[in-house]
């Protein structure tokens, strides 16, 4: 993501939780954002995300490691449920409506930190 500047990467990844249906008022918006610009600057972060992401984010926020992952899980629940089912589905490849459920916390991160890096990297083709 070397290429595309701080202010661009967070442009991508807002615009990308907002299409997700994730609102912006909830505590987790702001985590799983800063989860992601993370784990895009720092690769080795999403190794374990309860080790690594999860503290870091608190220490962002002054809170706790938990407070973040619950949080987290919230936001992505909410986006589950309400979110746009059909861009949901293309990122993810399952729908909400599916006996799989919904992805875990990293698993939510790695997808959209792996979306990103895909676009980055297509841009960077043309």
């Amino acid at each position: 993501m070397e290429s595309l500047s701080q202010e661009m990467t967070e442009k991508r990844v807002t615009r990308m939780m907002l299409e997700l249906g994730i609102p912006a008022h909830l505590k987790g918006y702001h985590y799983i954002r800063s989860a992601v610009i993370l784990s895009l600057r720092e690769k080795e972060t999403m190794t374990n995300v309860t080790k690594t992401i999860y503290p870091m984010v608190a220490r962002k926020y002054e809170t706790t490691a938990q407070k973040v992952e619950r949080a987290i899980r919230n936001a992505i629940e909410v986006s589950w449920c309400r979110g746009n089912m059909d861009y949901i589905e293309e990122l993810f490849g399952y729908s909400s409506s599916s006996e799989i459920g919904r992805p875990t916390n990293s698993e939510y991160i790695a997808r959209i930190v792996d979306e990103l890096r895909l676009q980055s990297m297509e841009a960077d083709a043309i």
